[in-house]
């Protein structure tokens, strides 16, 4: 909503305070101001001129010598525009004047003939080219004749007018009025709010005797009120009036078109203005359209309505689709003499569906969707018939033609000071919320401390205790609100444990070099088999299947984050991003019911993907591409966020590669699988080889033991030992790894692989496997001895669970 605040002086006292901090107070109540913008950017030495001559430049076929009075002086002006001439009062621009684009205008020869300034056009004073009305748009713009010459035209033209663009809530549609904008900057500033002029003078003729009106859906059309306005002459609207219409955002037609959009403004209230010799039958019909039936709206545009819209009919055929356009058989046109003017309430869910069928969007539709004031509905139109009569010089029948059976009953909201109070942690006492409730214009009945208020028809939005409350407290102003910070564990603003781990947990990934990522939770049902988990794939669960589906893509709820993870690779890989890494934290959905009848339960899970080159070093002329082990390394970095030790076991997993594959078990319960996907499953996803993981987070998380420690740095120095292990090839290296921990005893803080060997020089069906051990105590230095011990340890250990030995 553009509110000009020129236009919004007529209604509130805005005089004595700045456009910024009217926008601030506003801001601070609500409806955001999204911004503050000039209607044109200043302008200085530009005055009304009378052309008293226009003669043909004598070295120039385009151009004219005119000759043009400003009041205390005549100057030769040379203009080249094609609409110029003798008698017309226009902006001239003098010798010295500044032009919005910083043009400054000085005395030049054209053609070798002096010119003293310049005849400005609306697009030249500031104006956007958009609103300048179509007459004037490749010319000059001309006052009208009663314009006093001398005069500055950016006060005439609006041209220091400032506009407020408010970014309203849907609930709001009472701001998309002037007079709706005036109530709130009212009550925001303890005003009176100044009303328009209804009162009009009618002719002999009656409505009645010119018009009927039959309605057939009262629940879609509760009121329907027709004007007539008779001997009407179209021509241009007031310049004021076109002033305030352009910094609205609407570029002016003609003196009626322009006083239905005027009125719309001012009320909120859209009307319609039919050519009332055009309407054949002098019969107005409202019903809902035929299926197939065809009407041309005013944007030329031939619409074959799907038989639930509302139209305006003459009793033979549609001439409007009520409140969205109006048709262009009963259009307006400068042979008009005869208005008939339409002022109606239309059910809101039905104008959305027209609108929407139709896809056209207009100013109208836009108030009737969001709810307009049942009581404005008869005064707009009233406003707009004494406007009419104003200024195209109409006669306006008596009576209003219409149908009624309109609720234009307020509501009633009961609410005390107490439970304002309790809700909104204040003091406010009972004589600041009567005058609350005054400055909003709101009436009601109050006892002590208990309030009964009458809710305004134009405020649609308030119905409950809360809404009142809303009310209060934003004219109260929430500056005034006391604040506190809460008490407890689980306050506002503090994250909660799994927070601080999810956190935690992303700043590990993105600093280990992966990017996050949100895939679809919707999946193929083909999708919902591949690549899941052993610990999914052991609770027996069911793909949950969406009974309305948008889609075969997006058909059913996922197992499994990887197939569409890995989807996301093969989009960017196919788009030449070769090296990847993503990971996601989302949801999969269990259900262990072939035929859903509980809601499937849901469980956080952590996935990866990689792909491609993973670190390369060019000067070296080293390149490491993604493997097994770097995607263990960072399973293992996970575990380590949270204080726990990961089990690798290898395993086969459908969709996996059989020899590059592990199942991640923790306390003995398998918790995900990291490993390489199936050489067929990459060519049918068009990769090369990728490596991905799946765990179950939630779980996890929930072994996370948050339990504050210290570890001091240490001060003395560490030994190492090396251990050289020959063992059968089906032993695995971790399960060694966590003997020799075992055996080590405390002073074990590391244990590392660093070599296997198998080969030449080693027994068939045997391999060896070499081990650094380094060993540390924070507060001593160890003795040999220490050492010693723990080694011998370490070596029996695994002589005897693994039937090792050392290799010499």
């Amino acid at each position: 909503m553009y509110v000009s605040l020129n236009w919004l002086k007529q209604y509130v006292d805005i005089d004595n305070i700045s456009p910024e901090d009217l926008a601030e107070k506003i801001t601070r109540s609500g409806i955001e101001v999204e911004s503050i913008e000039r209607v044109a950017p200043e302008s200085t030495n530009v005055f009304v001129g009378y052309v008293e001559s226009c003669e043909q430049h004598p070295n120039a076929d385009k151009l004219n010598l005119c000759q043009i009075n400003v009041g205390t002086e005549t100057y030769q002006i040379i203009c080249g525009a094609p609409n110029i001439a003798q008698g017309q009062k226009i902006a001239a621009a003098l010798p010295g004047a500044r032009l919005p684009g910083g043009v400054k205008i000085k005395k030049a020869k054209l053609r070798g003939v002096e010119s003293h300034g310049m005849v400005c056009s609306l697009q030249e004073l500031g104006i956007d080219e958009k609103f300048v009305p179509k007459d004037v748009a490749d010319g000059i713009f001309v006052f009208p004749e009663d314009t006093e010459v001398g005069t500055p035209v950016a006060e005439l033209l609006n041209l220091d007018d400032v506009i407020l663009e408010l970014g309203l809530t849907p609930n709001r549609a009472d701001a998309m009025s002037m007079l709706g904008v005036a109530y709130e900057v009212a009550a925001i500033l303890d005003k009176e709010v100044k009303q328009p002029e209804e009162s009009y003078q009618t002719s002999d003729s009656k409505a009645a005797d010119l018009v009927s009106v039959k309605v057939e859906d009262g629940e879609l059309n509760p009121y329907y009120g027709a004007f007539v306005i008779e001997d009407v002459t179209i021509g241009a609207s007031p310049l004021w009036m076109r002033n305030y219409l352009m910094a609205a955002g609407i570029r002016p037609i003609n003196n009626v078109v322009d006083i239905t959009n005027y009125a719309l403004l001012v009320y909120g209230q859209p009307l319609h203005a039919f050519d009332y010799d055009k309407v054949a039958t002098k019969e107005i019909v409202v019903r809902t359209a035929k299926q197939g039936e065809r009407i041309q709206t005013l944007d030329d545009q031939e619409r074959t309505l799907k038989g639930d819209e509302i139209v305006i009919t003459n009793g033979t055929e549609p001439i409007a689709l009520a409140g969205v356009m109006g048709g262009a058989n009963s259009e307006v046109s400068d042979d008009t003499k005869t208005i008939l003017l339409e002022a109606a309430y239309f059910d809101a869910r039905a104008i959305r569906r027209s609108s929407k069928h139709h896809n056209l969007r207009s100013e109208a539709s836009a108030r009737y969707e969001k709810g307009i004031d049942p009581n404005r509905v008869k005064r707009a139109g009233a406003y707009a018939a004494r406007l009419l009569a104003e200024y195209a010089d109409g006669k306006i029948a008596q009576g209003v033609v219409e149908f009624d059976e309109l609720d234009r009953k307020e509501k009633q909201v009961k609410i005390d000071t107490a439970s304002v109070n309790n809700r909104l942690g204040t003091t406010i006492s009972d004589e600041e919320i009567a005058s609350i409730l005054t400055r909003l214009q709101f009436g009601f009945e109050q006892d002590n401390s208990e309030f009964i208020v009458s809710v305004p028809t134009r405020r649609g939005d308030i119905s409950l205790f809360e809404d009142m409350l809303e009310e209060i407290a934003r004219i109260y102003g929430y500056d005034n609100i006391p604040y506190t910070l809460p008490q407890g564990e689980a306050f506002a603003g503090k994250l909660t444990t799994k927070q601080y781990l999810k956190r935690q947990l992303k700043q590990y990934l993105q600093g280990a070099g992966l990017m996050e990522t949100i895939t679809y939770s919707l999946t193929s049902k083909a999708r919902t088999e591949m690549l899941v988990s052993p610990d999914v794939k052991e609770q027996a669960v069911y793909p949950v299947a969406l009974k309305m589906p948008m889609s075969e893509e997006h058909s059913h709820l996922r197992l499994s984050i990887i197939p569409e993870l890995v989807d996301t690779l093969s989009y960017n890989v196919a788009r030449k991003q070769e090296n990847l890494g993503y990971f996601e934290f989302g949801r999969v959905f269990l259900s262990k019911e072939e035929q859903i009848t509980e809601q499937p339960n849901e469980t956080a899970r952590l996935a990866g993907a990689l792909t491609g080159t993973w670190m390369e070093q060019p000067w070296q002329q080293e390149k490491k591409p993604v493997d097994f082990y770097v995607a263990k390394g960072i399973v293992e970095g996970i575990f380590a966020q949270l204080d726990l030790e990961p089990v690798f076991q290898q395993a086969q997993v459908d969709g996996y590669h059989p020899g590059r594959t592990a199942t991640v078990s923790h306390n003995d319960r398998v918790v995900g699988v990291v490993g390489q996907l199936h050489p067929t499953v990459q060519k049918a996803f068009d990769l090369k080889e990728t490596y991905v993981f799946d765990l179950d987070i939630a779980y996890l998380i929930d072994q996370y033991e948050e339990v504050p420690s210290f570890r001091t740095i240490p001060r003395h120095p560490s030994v190492t030992r090396d251990i050289a292990l020959v063992v059968s090839e089906a032993v695995h290296a971790g399960d060694i790894q966590r003997t020799i921990r075992e055996s080590g005893g405390n002073l074990v803080q590391q244990v590392q692989i660093f070599d296997v060997y198998q080969g030449e020089h080693m027994e068939a069906g045997k391999k060896s496997i070499a081990f650094t051990v380094l060993y540390q105590d924070p507060t001593r230095t160890l003795t040999d001895e220490e050492v010693e011990a723990s080694y011998n340890s370490i070596i029996e250990n695994v002589k005897t669970k693994h039937d090792a030995e050392l290799r010499s």
